[in-house]
């Protein structure tokens, strides 16, 4: 009998997946949005009874631009800072940012545990998390592509429970299944993956990526060549034929951004996390009566219901 998992929850990820997807005329009896808060439940709940997980963890960001990334690549996520801000403080939607402490008072009141690692980012408590475990398969709940460089085999499976279209349309993505869908080498699909996104830039993240290399050329480099390391490697060798010479030029002339962008790029599985309480999925509800005063304070509904009867195991 395969273990229950252990579920790392991408909070950030998907609440704003929630927020975007459900109308903001959710609101709570004083008129403010509730529409992530509710989204968020509903997506828990459904995790809870679909994956029945042993252990779960809510992943936090502590800081949504860590220093260290930003020292490494001042581009990092700059498109998304506010502007004539301290460069601190990420844009976000008015009517979002006062549901966040909603859903952390209802993770309490549920019982489920919540983890953050100060100067980081949740991708980098999810990696460390992740890296970490020698127990139970891991599954990591998530919007973002970006971790899709944690899947592995051993020494216990990790997989990403991709959720870009809604829980409904769940991809599962393991070592194989990336392995297919980026043509990379299966045996290392996960570091391939951080290396090929390296190449590639990620304009969503202020990634610029090397110019000229697309991800399927980027996908080629790192299948044919093992590594970034080995590719940056076979650049100052001059003899490596299977590098054509536009390529040859176009890595060189990115060699600084190269340089860099690794640090950017790859979870920091040394991060120091901290949970806020041991993360065993409790056998009901910790604070019932909480839980229900915030459906009351909040209108929210059936989804606090079904929070309540998803936790009753």
């Amino acid at each position: 009998m395969t273990a229950a998992p252990l579920v790392l929850l991408d909070s950030a990820s998907l609440y704003f997946r929630s927020f975007f997807a459900l109308p903001d005329s959710m609101t709570s009896p004083d008129g403010q949005p509730v529409n992530a808060v509710r989204g968020f439940a509903d997506t828990v709940a459904r995790i809870l009874v679909d994956r029945k997980p042993s252990r779960l963890v809510a992943c936090l960001d502590a800081d949504w631009r860590p220093a260290f990334r930003v020292a490494a690549l001042p581009s990092y996520k700059a498109h998304r800072v506010v502007e004539g801000g301290d460069g601190s403080e990420e844009e976000v939607p008015d009517a979002l940012s006062p549901q966040v402490p909603i859903i952390l008072d209802l993770l309490d009141a549920a019982g489920l545990a919540t983890a953050e690692a100060t100067g980081y980012e949740a991708d980098d408590v999810i990696g460390a998390l992740a890296h970490a475990e020698k127990v139970d398969p891991v599954e990591v709940v998530t919007g973002d592509r970006d971790l899709f460089q944690l899947v592995r085999h051993t020494p216990t499976p990790v997989t990403v429970m991709y959720v870009g279209r809604g829980w409904n349309k769940v991809e599962i993505i393991g070592p194989a299944e990336l392995a297919v869908k980026y043509a990379l080498p299966a045996e290392f699909a996960g570091d391939a993956y951080a290396d090929m996104a390296v190449l590639r830039g990620d304009p969503s993240d202020g990634l610029p990526g090397v110019a000229g290399i697309g991800e399927k050329t980027a996908a080629k480099l790192i299948t044919d060549f093992g590594s970034l390391d080995a590719v940056i490697a076979a650049v100052y060798d001059g003899r490596d034929r299977r590098l054509t010479a536009r390529v040859r030029t176009k890595l060189s002339e990115a060699a600084d951004y190269l340089a860099a962008a690794p640090t950017v790029v790859r979870v920091a599985v040394d991060a120091p996390v901290v949970l806020d309480r041991p993360d065993a999925v409790p056998a009901g509800a910790a604070d019932v009566d909480r839980l229900m005063a915030l459906k009351k304070r909040w209108n929210l509904g059936t989804s606090i219901d079904r929070l309540i009867a998803a936790l009753k195991r």
